[in-house]
Protein backbone atom coordinates (compact mmCIF):
# COMPACT_ATOMS: atom_id res chain seq x y z
CA UNK A 1 0.00 0.00 0.00
CA UNK A 2 1.57 3.30 -0.93
CA UNK A 3 0.85 6.48 0.98
CA UNK A 4 -0.07 9.29 -1.42
CA UNK A 5 2.21 12.34 -0.98
CA UNK A 6 0.63 15.23 1.02
CA UNK A 7 0.46 18.80 -0.65
CA UNK A 8 4.15 19.82 -0.35
CA UNK A 9 5.49 23.66 0.46
CA UNK A 10 5.93 26.12 -1.96
CA UNK A 11 9.07 25.92 -3.87
CA UNK A 12 12.29 27.05 -1.68
CA UNK A 13 15.12 29.42 -2.45
CA UNK A 14 18.32 27.60 -2.71
CA UNK A 15 19.69 26.54 0.78
CA UNK A 16 23.00 27.30 0.20
CA UNK A 17 25.73 24.96 1.10
CA UNK A 18 24.17 21.16 1.92
CA UNK A 19 25.86 19.81 5.49
CA UNK A 20 26.98 16.23 4.80
CA UNK A 21 27.51 14.30 8.23
CA UNK A 22 30.04 12.03 9.00
CA UNK A 23 30.74 9.42 11.91
CA UNK A 24 33.94 8.07 12.43
CA UNK A 25 33.90 4.89 14.09
CA UNK A 26 35.72 1.29 14.13
CA UNK A 27 33.27 -1.02 12.18
CA UNK A 28 35.38 -3.71 13.10
CA UNK A 29 35.62 -3.82 17.08
CA UNK A 30 36.51 -6.20 19.46
CA UNK A 31 33.86 -7.20 21.94
CA UNK A 32 34.85 -9.39 25.10
CA UNK A 33 32.36 -11.89 25.46
CA UNK A 34 33.13 -12.55 29.52
CA UNK A 35 33.59 -8.74 30.46
CA UNK A 36 32.06 -6.89 27.80
CA UNK A 37 35.28 -4.38 27.13
CA UNK A 38 35.38 -3.07 24.00
CA UNK A 39 38.67 -2.39 21.63
CA UNK A 40 38.61 -0.39 19.44
CA UNK A 41 41.74 0.32 16.35
CA UNK A 42 41.56 3.83 14.90
CA UNK A 43 43.12 2.25 11.64
CA UNK A 44 40.01 0.53 11.03
CA UNK A 45 37.80 3.05 12.03
CA UNK A 46 36.30 5.13 8.95
CA UNK A 47 32.08 6.10 7.91
CA UNK A 48 29.46 3.65 7.67
CA UNK A 49 27.76 2.88 4.67
CA UNK A 50 24.70 5.21 5.29
CA UNK A 51 27.33 8.15 5.58
CA UNK A 52 28.73 7.92 2.47
CA UNK A 53 25.30 7.33 0.89
CA UNK A 54 24.03 10.55 2.97
CA UNK A 55 27.59 12.10 0.85
CA UNK A 56 26.64 11.11 -2.47
CA UNK A 57 23.09 12.13 -2.27
CA UNK A 58 24.62 16.02 -0.97
CA UNK A 59 27.00 15.79 -3.58
CA UNK A 60 23.97 15.29 -5.75
CA UNK A 61 21.99 18.08 -4.74
CA UNK A 62 24.99 20.56 -4.69
CA UNK A 63 25.41 19.76 -8.17
CA UNK A 64 21.34 20.48 -9.00
CA UNK A 65 20.68 23.81 -6.87
CA UNK A 66 24.44 25.15 -7.84
CA UNK A 67 25.68 24.88 -4.30
CA UNK A 68 28.49 23.24 -2.43
CA UNK A 69 29.15 20.33 0.33
CA UNK A 70 30.28 21.09 3.66
CA UNK A 71 31.22 17.92 5.48
CA UNK A 72 31.54 17.56 9.28
CA UNK A 73 31.83 15.22 12.10
CA UNK A 74 32.47 15.46 15.66
CA UNK A 75 35.36 13.61 17.17
CA UNK A 76 39.05 13.37 17.83
CA UNK A 77 41.63 14.61 15.35
CA UNK A 78 42.12 11.11 14.08
CA UNK A 79 38.42 11.52 12.90
CA UNK A 80 39.61 13.71 10.43
CA UNK A 81 40.14 10.72 7.60
CA UNK A 82 36.26 10.99 6.93
CA UNK A 83 36.50 14.26 6.16
CA UNK A 84 39.22 14.22 3.61
CA UNK A 85 37.50 10.97 2.06
CA UNK A 86 34.44 13.75 1.56
CA UNK A 87 36.88 16.04 0.45
CA UNK A 88 38.50 13.64 -2.24
CA UNK A 89 35.12 13.05 -3.03
CA UNK A 90 34.03 16.92 -3.83
CA UNK A 91 33.06 18.05 -1.11
CA UNK A 92 34.48 22.13 -0.71
CA UNK A 93 34.74 22.22 2.97
CA UNK A 94 35.52 20.32 5.86
CA UNK A 95 34.69 20.92 9.56
CA UNK A 96 35.84 18.76 12.75
CA UNK A 97 33.90 19.39 15.43
CA UNK A 98 36.64 18.82 18.19
CA UNK A 99 35.46 16.12 21.12
CA UNK A 100 37.62 13.38 22.42
CA UNK A 101 34.63 10.90 22.54
CA UNK A 102 31.64 12.02 20.15
CA UNK A 103 29.59 11.78 23.62
CA UNK A 104 25.60 11.06 23.62
CA UNK A 105 23.22 12.00 20.82
CA UNK A 106 22.04 15.45 22.32
CA UNK A 107 25.64 16.80 22.37
CA UNK A 108 26.21 15.28 19.12
CA UNK A 109 22.98 17.03 17.58
CA UNK A 110 23.70 20.26 19.35
CA UNK A 111 27.30 20.28 17.82
CA UNK A 112 26.21 19.86 14.46
CA UNK A 113 23.20 21.77 14.74
CA UNK A 114 25.48 24.94 15.68
CA UNK A 115 28.15 23.96 12.45
CA UNK A 116 24.68 24.44 10.24
CA UNK A 117 24.15 27.50 11.86
CA UNK A 118 27.44 28.46 11.34
CA UNK A 119 27.99 27.99 7.47
CA UNK A 120 24.40 28.86 6.69
CA UNK A 121 23.45 25.12 5.59
CA UNK A 122 19.56 24.70 5.25
CA UNK A 123 19.66 21.23 4.63
CA UNK A 124 21.39 18.60 6.38
CA UNK A 125 21.97 14.77 4.86
CA UNK A 126 22.76 12.17 8.06
CA UNK A 127 23.23 8.22 7.59
CA UNK A 128 20.23 6.81 9.24
CA UNK A 129 22.65 4.10 11.88
CA UNK A 130 25.35 6.44 13.57
CA UNK A 131 25.64 8.57 16.78
CA UNK A 132 23.95 7.26 19.22
CA UNK A 133 24.61 3.47 19.32
CA UNK A 134 22.79 3.31 16.05
CA UNK A 135 19.29 4.27 17.53
CA UNK A 136 18.85 7.29 14.20
CA UNK A 137 17.89 9.78 17.22
CA UNK A 138 20.77 12.46 15.87
CA UNK A 139 19.20 13.49 12.99
CA UNK A 140 15.65 13.91 14.67
CA UNK A 141 17.76 16.03 17.49
CA UNK A 142 19.12 17.78 14.54
CA UNK A 143 15.78 18.63 13.30
CA UNK A 144 14.76 19.79 16.64
CA UNK A 145 17.73 22.12 17.41
CA UNK A 146 17.31 23.90 13.99
CA UNK A 147 13.46 23.75 14.12
CA UNK A 148 13.62 22.17 10.45
CA UNK A 149 11.44 19.72 8.76
CA UNK A 150 13.02 15.90 9.22
CA UNK A 151 12.70 13.20 6.37
CA UNK A 152 14.54 10.40 8.28
CA UNK A 153 14.74 6.84 7.38
CA UNK A 154 14.54 6.96 3.48
CA UNK A 155 15.32 4.31 1.12
CA UNK A 156 15.26 6.36 -1.83
CA UNK A 157 15.62 10.20 -2.39
CA UNK A 158 15.43 12.63 -5.49
CA UNK A 159 15.81 15.78 -6.20
CA UNK A 160 14.56 18.46 -8.67
CA UNK A 161 16.91 20.68 -10.23
CA UNK A 162 13.85 23.06 -11.39
CA UNK A 163 12.76 23.39 -7.56
CA UNK A 164 16.08 24.23 -5.72
CA UNK A 165 15.89 23.01 -1.95
CA UNK A 166 13.03 20.70 -2.57
CA UNK A 167 13.28 17.14 -1.56
CA UNK A 168 11.19 13.95 -2.39
CA UNK A 169 12.04 10.70 -1.35
CA UNK A 170 10.50 7.26 0.12
CA UNK A 171 10.46 5.95 3.85
CA UNK A 172 9.70 2.29 4.77
CA UNK A 173 6.75 2.06 7.68
CA UNK A 174 5.21 -0.72 9.09
CA UNK A 175 3.16 -3.61 7.35
CA UNK A 176 5.02 -3.68 4.29
CA UNK A 177 3.48 -0.11 3.61
CA UNK A 178 5.60 2.95 2.30
CA UNK A 179 5.47 6.75 2.36
CA UNK A 180 5.82 9.32 0.25
CA UNK A 181 7.46 12.27 1.72
CA UNK A 182 8.38 15.85 0.29
CA UNK A 183 10.06 18.84 1.93
CA UNK A 184 11.62 21.84 1.49
CA UNK A 185 14.40 23.47 3.40
CA UNK A 186 15.03 24.02 5.82
CA UNK A 187 15.03 19.99 6.45
CA UNK A 188 17.20 17.05 7.85
CA UNK A 189 17.17 14.02 5.91
CA UNK A 190 18.77 10.70 6.92
CA UNK A 191 18.85 7.96 4.35
CA UNK A 192 20.02 4.32 4.29
CA UNK A 193 23.40 3.03 3.04
CA UNK A 194 21.62 1.28 -0.36
CA UNK A 195 19.81 4.79 -1.37
CA UNK A 196 23.08 5.48 -2.97
CA UNK A 197 26.79 4.31 -3.81
CA UNK A 198 29.63 6.86 -3.12
CA UNK A 199 31.11 7.97 -6.25
CA UNK A 200 35.04 6.71 -6.39
CA UNK A 201 37.63 10.00 -5.96
CA UNK A 202 39.82 11.32 -9.07
CA UNK A 203 43.48 10.96 -8.10
CA UNK A 204 43.63 14.80 -8.28
CA UNK A 205 40.91 15.03 -5.64
CA UNK A 206 42.19 12.27 -3.63
CA UNK A 207 45.92 14.18 -3.49
CA UNK A 208 44.35 17.49 -2.95
CA UNK A 209 42.56 16.84 -0.07
CA UNK A 210 45.51 14.97 1.54
CA UNK A 211 47.03 18.76 2.19
CA UNK A 212 43.63 20.13 2.84
CA UNK A 213 42.78 22.75 5.82
CA UNK A 214 40.19 21.26 8.22
CA UNK A 215 38.37 23.67 9.93
CA UNK A 216 38.32 23.01 13.77
CA UNK A 217 35.53 24.34 16.15
CA UNK A 218 34.92 23.84 19.73
CA UNK A 219 31.86 21.13 20.43
CA UNK A 220 28.40 23.51 21.62
CA UNK A 221 26.62 22.55 24.54
CA UNK A 222 23.65 20.26 24.14
CA UNK A 223 20.34 20.17 22.70
CA UNK A 224 17.20 19.52 25.29
CA UNK A 225 15.61 16.02 24.74
CA UNK A 226 11.93 16.48 25.29
CA UNK A 227 11.05 13.73 27.64
CA UNK A 228 7.91 11.31 27.44
CA UNK A 229 5.84 8.89 29.33
CA UNK A 230 4.45 5.74 27.39
CA UNK A 231 0.67 5.31 27.86
CA UNK A 232 0.96 2.12 27.57
CA UNK A 233 3.59 -0.88 26.72
CA UNK A 234 3.91 -4.32 25.61
CA UNK A 235 4.23 -6.64 22.45
CA UNK A 236 2.74 -5.73 19.33
CA UNK A 237 -0.62 -7.79 18.55
CA UNK A 238 -2.23 -7.99 15.02
CA UNK A 239 -5.78 -7.25 14.88
CA UNK A 240 -7.96 -10.35 15.69
CA UNK A 241 -9.40 -11.82 12.48
CA UNK A 242 -13.35 -12.36 13.23
CA UNK A 243 -14.30 -15.72 11.70
CA UNK A 244 -17.91 -16.77 11.49
CA UNK A 245 -17.90 -21.06 13.12
CA UNK A 246 -19.46 -24.18 11.95
CA UNK A 247 -22.84 -24.90 13.17
CA UNK A 248 -22.74 -26.34 16.03
CA UNK A 249 -25.79 -29.10 15.26
CA UNK A 250 -23.82 -30.34 12.29
CA UNK A 251 -21.67 -33.68 12.38
CA UNK A 252 -17.85 -33.68 13.90
CA UNK A 253 -16.84 -34.50 10.75
CA UNK A 254 -18.63 -31.78 8.79
CA UNK A 255 -17.42 -29.00 11.52
CA UNK A 256 -13.70 -30.38 10.94
CA UNK A 257 -13.80 -30.26 7.18
CA UNK A 258 -15.41 -26.36 7.42
CA UNK A 259 -11.89 -25.62 10.15
CA UNK A 260 -9.78 -27.24 7.88
CA UNK A 261 -10.94 -25.53 4.84
CA UNK A 262 -10.56 -29.00 3.46
CA UNK A 263 -14.08 -28.68 1.22
CA UNK A 264 -13.90 -25.11 1.03
CA UNK A 265 -13.78 -23.63 -2.78
CA UNK A 266 -10.15 -22.37 -3.99
CA UNK A 267 -10.09 -19.32 -6.84
CA UNK A 268 -8.47 -20.42 -9.51
CA UNK A 269 -5.03 -19.94 -9.96
CA UNK A 270 -4.88 -16.16 -12.09
CA UNK A 271 -1.44 -14.82 -13.56
CA UNK A 272 -1.89 -10.80 -13.97
CA UNK A 273 0.32 -8.72 -15.65
CA UNK A 274 0.31 -4.89 -14.91
CA UNK A 275 1.81 -1.93 -13.89
CA UNK A 276 3.16 -1.22 -10.75
CA UNK A 277 -0.02 0.59 -9.24
CA UNK A 278 -2.64 -1.55 -11.14
CA UNK A 279 -0.97 -4.37 -9.54
CA UNK A 280 -1.00 -3.25 -5.77
CA UNK A 281 -4.65 -2.34 -6.59
CA UNK A 282 -5.63 -6.02 -7.51
CA UNK A 283 -4.13 -7.52 -4.74
CA UNK A 284 -5.60 -5.37 -2.17
CA UNK A 285 -8.85 -6.09 -3.86
CA UNK A 286 -7.53 -9.86 -3.44
CA UNK A 287 -7.09 -9.70 0.13
CA UNK A 288 -10.17 -7.50 0.61
CA UNK A 289 -12.55 -10.43 -1.14
CA UNK A 290 -10.36 -13.71 1.00
CA UNK A 291 -11.21 -11.50 4.13
CA UNK A 292 -7.55 -10.52 4.63
CA UNK A 293 -7.80 -6.73 4.27
CA UNK A 294 -10.13 -4.49 5.72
Amino acid sequence: MTVPAAPGPAPAAAPGPVLACRQWADRRADVDPLTGTVTSDPRSAAASPADDAALECALRMATAWGTHVVAVTVGPPGSEAVLREALAAGAERAVRVDAPEPGDAASVAAAIAGVAGMVGARAVLCGDMGWGRGSGAVPALVAAVLDARQALGLVDLATDPEQPGVVTGWRRLDGGRRQHLRAAAPFVASVEGGVALLRRAPLAGVLGAGQATIEVVAPAGTCPVPSWTPSSTGPGRPRTHVVDGPDPDDPVRRRVELLTGLTAERPARRVVRAEPVDAAHQLIAALADWGEWS
